[in-house]
């Protein structure tokens, strides 16, 4: 029965990964030569494909992604001894199919002259992202697939648990800073330099040193001991 269900919402999410190529379709002819598919801190475009790659490329990259994670998810060892928990199954089932709904779409409307807020688009739906993801990340079980994958934190299931607590608590926080630092009036130098600080730094650096001190004082606990 569950290996219908996992293969029934793969087949679903999978679905939905190609949902986009619907709207490339219809939408094609129109399209330029060269669509933007990356923008700038300012909503500037900064990087292109060729219409073909972005109408369906796109598509077929979440795709991938999905089925990658998918796979990797279902042949991870840690599963095999306490199956995944609901949070690692939600953030790997429903992210590369959300991408897929929201960038795709986006990238064709605004190369049609479509007069879209990107620069207030794209930071808002990643801070939204982050806060979902970071109420997910403590109800994380050990696994090789999502979350903090360091030794320490594989091979010690307190270690896991109390690094992913503290990184859910900074990625939702970072994920409403990065909503309203959007609505801030602040130039793109100075946003650069406080996203690198206020968000970006304790998303990753803080979470990844936290569980190393932690990994090192337990090791001189069981020195001490011994």
């Amino acid at each position: 029965m569950k290996t219908k269900n996992n293969f029934t919402m793969l087949l679903l999410t999978s679905v939905i990964c190609l949902l986009p190529i619907i709207l490339s379709i219809s939408v094609y002819d129109v399209l330029p030569e060269r669509i933007a598919i990356h923008w700038n801190d300012a909503g500037e475009p900064d990087n292109f494909a060729p219409k073909a790659v972005a109408a369906f490329g796109l598509p077929l990259l979440f795709f991938a992604i999905n089925l990658y994670s998918k796979v990797h998810l279902y042949n991870d060892p840690k599963r095999i001894n306490n199956n995944h928990s609901q949070a690692v199954q939600m953030i790997s089932t429903w992210i590369p199919p959300l991408l897929s709904l929201v960038s795709v779409p986006l990238s064709l409307f605004i190369a049609m002259g479509k007069d879209i807020p990107i620069s207030v688009i794209i930071p808002v739906f990643t801070g939204i992202v982050l806060i979902l993801c970071g109420n997910y990340l403590p109800k994380c079980r050990q696994n090789y697939t999502i979350g903090i994958k360091l030794p320490w934190t594989l091979h010690d299931i307190d270690n896991w648990n109390k690094t992913h607590r503290i990184a859910g608590y900074l990625w939702v926080l970072g994920g409403i800073m990065l909503i309203v630092g959007t609505f801030l009036s602040i130039d793109s130098v100075t946003w650069d330099i406080s996203l690198s600080v206020l968000v970006v730094v304790p998303l990753i650096i803080v979470p990844l040193l936290y569980s190393y001190l932690l990994y090192k004082k337990n090791k001189i606990n069981k020195n001490t001991a011994s």
